[in-house]
């Protein structure tokens, strides 16, 4: 009782902490032209924190199946991706056992089936990617720069590699399965004893596959060792198994309003693995011209139900297919890659400096002044962690390629991309490209200005 008093004393004489001060920048906000293409990308994000052997996410038919509802009966063919992103944690402290992620393919046809592996990379925060600070803006040509699994993964898969680990192509026999992934997340060693691995894949099958994803703890050699589980004891999980639990916080249905949302983890099949987008005055513009001098024109990124910026544009990918009590979009689109074209024209007769960035502003839905909302000191939390490609052509005409790492925290303008000096009637050609980090939170901009 007598704490109680002291910290009530306490909170009574200290005076509160005063909001963060706000800086409005007067730019004008539009929707982001295009839209997503319809190539689906299994997405297994939950329950992202992975404590009980079980089916994360599987899109066979549920017949035969000990628990159909389990099972989503969803094939692939053609073009697809396969995204993963899940954290194991010793629980109890002292179970130190590695949690293996299996990623699972099935040919059900007569036929066998050819699966290209286009690009794909897999890491684990420890030791591959750890968590560490880095400055808001790095040029990275090599790669090199990241923090966190999901940020070094889309990395690799923007510049188009393929991990060693992966081959260029597997061959489904008719009627069988193969494992595309089969991988463990240890946490022996680890302090605290918590890991995760993140995993995309781009994939074209010339027949009719299915996908799961499982998680199994390894299984013991006789030498008390720890081995990988076999494809018998995968197909075994997958067959008699039930959903992962305990399981992430069940979404608010999206057409309720009220705060706070819970957007939840996704678990199913997205509908889109590209947003291209030519940005251009009007639909019907050749060009996009560029502001004048002291303004500046922003274009929404990774849009979400009570996050539009004032655009009323839901970019997040719809869900094919899901779990009950899983996401009803794909809030954030992980994984998704962003292609930008901005077709630059200075249409006046006076030369004009002219920024292209990206920028973290304050989540609004309907903007509440005119312009987006920025902290005069960014907060704490990273809201944006990942790789940009920008390709443009330099003051002299040269064609030029950069890879950026940016960290931006909530509330963080952000700096150039690029800057260009544009001559009278000048035209440049300004590409950006990004897969979305897991781990960001949107929405992000994509801002032009004019310096004075």
């Amino acid at each position: 009782m007598l704490s109680f008093l002291l910290s009530l004393l306490i909170s009574q004489t200290t005076p509160p902490t005063p909001p963060p001060e706000e800086v409005v920048q007067p730019q004008q906000v539009l929707p982001l032209p295009g839209q997503l293409d319809s190539v689906p990308t299994f997405n297994s994000n939950s329950p992202e924190l992975v404590l009980k052997e079980g089916i994360l996410l599987s899109t066979f038919p549920g017949d035969g199946k000990k628990v159909p509802t389990a099972h989503l009966n969803f094939p692939f063919r053609g073009r697809f991706d396969i995204f993963a992103h899940h954290v194991a944690k010793a629980d109890p402290p002292e179970n130190l056992r590695s949690l293996y992620l299996g990623i699972i393919l099935h040919n059900p046809t007569e036929q066998s089936v050819t699966v290209n592996i286009l690009q794909a990379a897999s890491y684990l925060s420890q030791p591959d990617a750890p968590f560490i600070e880095l400055p808001p803006y790095v040029e990275d040509a090599a790669g090199k720069v990241f923090a966190g699994p999901g940020d070094r993964v889309m990395s690799d898969i923007i510049r188009g590699r393929r991990q060693a680990i992966f081959p260029a192509q597997i061959v489904l026999a008719p009627k069988q399965s193969q494992m595309l992934l089969n991988l463990p997340i240890p946490v022996q060693g680890l302090t605290p004893p918590l890991n995760g691995r993140s995993t995309l894949m781009r994939l074209r099958s010339n027949g009719t596959v299915y996908a799961a994803s499982l998680a199994m703890f390894a299984k013991d050699n006789p030498d008390g060792s720890e081995r990988a589980p076999t494809l018998e004891e995968w197909e075994n999980l997958l067959d008699n198994g039930e959903l992962s639990t305990p399981r992430d916080k069940t979404p608010t249905p999206l057409e309720e309003t009220g705060k706070p949302r819970i957007y939840g983890r996704v678990a199913g099949v997205a509908g889109g693995s590209f947003w291209r987008a030519f940005i251009v005055d009007s639909p019907k513009a050749r060009f996009l011209t560029v502001p004048q001098p002291g303004q500046a024109i922003s274009y929404a990124l990774s849009t979400l139900h009570g996050g539009t910026l004032g655009t009323n544009q839901i970019q997040s990918a719809p869900m094919l297919v899901r779990y009950p009590d899983t996401a009803y979009r794909a809030h954030g689109n992980y994984a998704i890659q962003y292609n930008l074209k901005l077709p630059l024209y200075n249409n006046t007769a006076t030369p004009k400096t002219v920024a292209v960035a990206m920028q973290t502003p304050i989540k609004e839905d309907q903007l509440v002044k005119p312009g987006l909302r920025f902290f005069a000191t960014p907060a704490r939390q990273t809201f944006f962690r990942g790789s940009v490609r920008i390709r443009y052509k330099d003051d002299k005409g040269m064609p030029q390629t950069k890879f950026v790492h940016l960290v931006q925290k909530r509330g963080q303008p952000g700096e150039p991309l690029v800057l260009l000096n544009m001559k009278a009637s000048d035209r440049r050609l300004v590409e950006v490209d990004f897969l979305y980090p897991p781990d960001a939170t949107p929405p992000q901009v994509l801002t032009v200005s004019t310096q004075r």
